[in-house]
């Protein structure tokens, strides 16, 4: 067994072990500002209900209330926390960054107007799927749409992975060729959606 198989392996081995507590806890660190990929938890999940230790639908469940339960600690944070300390920021050092509190109140105001299709779309790209929750909380956006978006894009990228896992299993080459193609065509996705978004919106 080669050293990628075997740590595949592990991973599985460990995930199977803490069943399904460990996603929760290792997508509630994924969407918190930790960086740690749910590349990592999710496909071994899946191919643990391909060989019928786990359930999709249990799978899919507990990764979408770690994802939430991460997104609240950034969204709380910077509710209630991150805004004080970059108005200070930016009032002491605003002016050698190029940033005035007139321009985070231009941002504020995007993420009122905008912020639903920016909570959703951002849970969908990597990178930003982890932070998207924290210009949330400066903007005050509602808790119940900050819920809704943020369970929808965790659930769509959630449901992938475990897809992905359960039909590549163990062979790491299909599952990281399969995530690029996915990652890159839900870009393409996001952009046309985005795209439609933006007309409708300069219609009005």
């Amino acid at each position: 067994m080669s050293f990628i198989s075997s740590l595949i392996e592990s991973i599985i081995s460990i995930i199977g072990d803490l069943g399904y507590l460990g996603i929760v806890l290792g997508m509630l660190i994924e969407s918190s500002f930790i960086p740690f990929p749910s590349e990592v938890v999710l496909p071994p999940a899946g191919v643990l209900i391909s060989r019928g230790e786990m359930s999709f639908t249990l799978v899919l469940l507990a990764s979408i209330i770690g994802s939430l339960a991460g997104a609240y600690i950034n969204y709380f944070l910077g509710l209630h926390f991150g805004r004080r300390i970059i108005n200070k920021l930016v009032s002491k050092y605003g002016k050698f960054l190029f940033l005035k509190n007139e321009t985070l109140n231009k941002a504020d105001n995007y993420f009122k107007i905008h912020g639903s299709i920016t909570t959703f779309t951002g849970r969908l790209i990597p990178a930003i799927r982890q932070l998207i929750s924290i210009p949330a909380g400066f903007a005050k956006m509602p808790l119940g749409k900050f819920t809704l978006y943020t369970t929808l894009g965790s659930g769509i990228w959630s449901a992938i992975l475990i897809y992905v896992g359960i039909l590549y299993g163990n062979n790491k080459d299909k599952v990281d060729s399969m995530l690029s193609s996915i990652t890159l065509w839900t870009i393409i996705i996001l952009v046309i959606i985005l795209a439609i978004y933006i007309y409708k919106k300069k219609k009005k």
